[in-house]
């Protein structure tokens, strides 16, 4: 357990007493994330079914914590330092899938490619798009993942949602939810726990030619390795995309400590083994104030971006060497 000063220390002490034996002090979150870097969460906690979320809100509200939910982690950057609140993290009990006719019923946790092979699996097309996509149902809603063509959008009918500061909890319609090009007016304490989509009927052996194509095209034009998927959003939606301005600025390859812009696409930043989250993150900003530069173009990150408001190196310091 890692003891925290002053009025953290006490915050934490106060969720710990609410969640009891299910409180991990000093929960490590850099193995929870796909780029494999970052701190610990001050507390943590795994979910795996509505009561366990009723109990992490109720720790938030004793305690006054942040919270930050987690899901594969795929679009997730911690800093260095850690999160300094409570992190949600989902468990397979919120990851279950059921079907009647072409409606699906996806738990918050359920891997995206699974849920992918497991409609086409049963006659269904229209979500064979998220076999690429490394996140969880719940996280998709929230920024409304999309790819190929589609989006989240496109078939969610309505989402069940807890709010773990007010205690709500209860399904909302999609319309509600102001889904836009990847985002969403879900806040950090709204988990999704469940989401509905309509589908429609589709003959298998052309979904499962879909699947196999869409792998075959991600393998050939994404990195592999310890990477967070798209870093930017594109800044004209089916126009203009964050690779294209950033490959433009001719920033493919360029380094900063242990992160680099990868080289098959430019959307994409890699980390080597053991690296920083410091380093990512400095990179993300040495690539939005250069494009800019360039082009004028203001890139917005995708990521969710946390911790590292305790981070800040003094003026004119460096942890990445820039290369």
């Amino acid at each position: 357990m890692t003891t925290q000063p002053g009025a953290l220390g006490d915050a934490v002490a106060a969720a710990v007493a609410v969640l009891g034996p299910r409180a991990e002090p000093g929960l490590e979150l850099g193995p929870l994330t796909t780029y494999r870097v970052g701190g610990r969460a001050a507390v943590g906690m795994v979910a795996d079914d509505v009561e366990s979320l009723r109990c992490a809100g109720a720790a938030l509200r004793a305690s006054g914590l942040p919270v930050l939910v987690v899901g594969k982690g795929s679009n997730l950057l911690v800093a260095d330092v850690g999160f300094p609140g409570l992190a949600v993290v989902l468990g397979p009990g919120l990851g279950t899938v059921s079907f009647r006719d072409t409606t699906v019923v996806a738990g918050g946790a359920a891997a995206l490619p699974v849920v992918a092979r497991q409609t086409v699996a049963a006659g269904l097309t229209g979500f064979e798009w998220a076999v690429g996509v490394p996140g969880t149902i719940g996280g998709a809603v929230r920024m409304n993942a999309g790819g190929h063509g589609s989006d989240m959008a496109a078939s969610l009918r309505r989402v069940h949602v807890l709010d773990l500061r007010s205690g709500e909890d209860g399904w909302v319609d999609a319309g509600t939810l102001a889904l836009r090009f990847r985002g969403s007016a879900l806040g950090d304490a709204q988990v999704v726990v469940a989401a509905e989509l309509a589908l429609a009927p589709g003959p298998r052996e052309v979904g499962d030619a879909l699947l196999t194509e869409i792998v075959r095209w991600r393998r050939e034009h994404q990195p592999g390795g310890h990477n967070g998927g798209s870093v930017f959003v594109n800044p004209v939606p089916g126009v203009l995309s964050a690779g294209e301005v950033i490959d433009r600025a001719g920033l493919k390859g360029l380094r900063v400590g242990s992160a680099r812009i990868s080289d098959k696409h430019a959307n994409f930043i890699v980390v080597d083994d053991g690296g920083r989250a410091g380093d990512v993150k400095e990179l993300i900003d040495v690539v939005q104030r250069r494009v800019a530069e360039h082009s004028g173009i203001v890139l917005h990150s995708e990521h969710r971006i946390v911790g590292f408001e305790r981070a800040s190196p003094e003026p004119g310091t460096s942890h990445g060497a820039l290369r």
